[in-house]
């Protein structure tokens, strides 16, 4: 599946849990709610997904069931990242032989390597697993930036197909086109910022709001798509409560917690994150029964 495809709404998925162990039910129950709803492709085993407290088992299993229950109807991007560059290499050769279209791969956390060695790690990556890879940037958690002249030079790399940026900076999208050899697709990590994201040259967003509202997440994309940015701002701005209350706390735990509202999930969570203040509880439920969706 080549990178042009990587547009629109991807959906960072959350991952239900039940008495510790993952849900395999309710997230395939998810995964084809989502699909019904229009999304462009799911994301499983990223952030959103509780990905750094599932077991290797547990990550591979999650992969599997959702391009198993998206059924090859929508693409499956599915998150390999790790701090471990052989780690992430394994995951990554694991959702090839899966079924993925592309893995999305977190700048290495915790290590806090030279841009020379993100460079490597991506590298390693590129050399080792035939798969697109998306390159995800989010400094907020992985505490190092990815600077656009790494990333130009990253371009370059055969397999490495697109970037995730969470900065919220959307001076990126001009300054990377003027950088890369090789133009690369463009996706946001903002939900806030994802319309004006697609104004600055973007093809997308990977979405946490999509979790809750993804028939809306995915006609904002499309409006952008076909060039109606009017439309598009105009639903982008039934979202501004949503997409400001699912971050009142660490995401995924308000995300998870109007999931469960919802009735998708139980909203069980694994320690360190805990169930969100009875402040941001109410605040959660008064957005989503203004929206409708209690």
């Amino acid at each position: 599946m080549s990178a042009v495809q990587f547009k629109g709404i991807y959906t960072a998925l959350i991952t239900p849990f039940s008495g510790g162990k993952v849900d395999e039910k309710a997230f395939q129950s998810f995964v084809e709610w989502q699909v019904s709803e229009g999304v462009h492709g799911l994301v499983p085993c990223g952030t959103t997904g509780e990905s750094p407290t599932l077991s290797h088992e547990e990550h591979k299993r999650v992969v599997e069931l959702c391009i198993e229950a998206a059924g090859g109807r929508i693409p499956v991007m599915a998150g390999t990242g790790s701090n471990s560059t052989d780690e992430a290499i394994t995951l990554t050769k694991h959702a090839k032989k899966a079924g993925a279209a592309g893995a999305l791969v977190v700048a290495p956390y915790y290590n806090k390597p030279t841009q020379e060695g993100i460079y490597q790690h991506y590298k390693a990556l590129n050399d080792a697993c035939d798969l697109p890879i998306i390159i995800y940037n989010i400094p907020g958690r992985s505490v190092i930036n990815i600077t656009d002249d790494t990333l130009a030079r990253l371009s370059e790399l055969p397999n490495i197909a697109g970037v995730k940026d969470a900065t919220g900076d959307l001076a990126r999208p001009y300054i990377l086109r003027s950088k890369m050899k090789k133009p690369l697709q463009l996706l946001s990590g903002e939900d806030m910022t994802a319309v004006a994201f697609n104004v600055s040259g973007g093809q997308g967003c990977i979405s946490v709001a999509s979790n809750i509202t993804p028939k809306t997440c995915a006609a904002v994309q499309e409006a952008c798509m076909e060039g109606d940015y009017k439309t598009a701002i105009e639903l982008q701005d039934t979202l501004t409560e949503l997409n400001q209350v699912l971050f009142c706390e660490t995401s995924p735990i308000p995300v998870k917690f109007a999931s469960s509202l919802m009735g998708k999930c139980n909203g069980e969570l694994r320690l360190p994150l805990v169930q969100p203040s009875e402040e941001s509880k109410k605040h959660i439920t008064e957005v989503l029964k203004k929206l409708r969706l209690l």
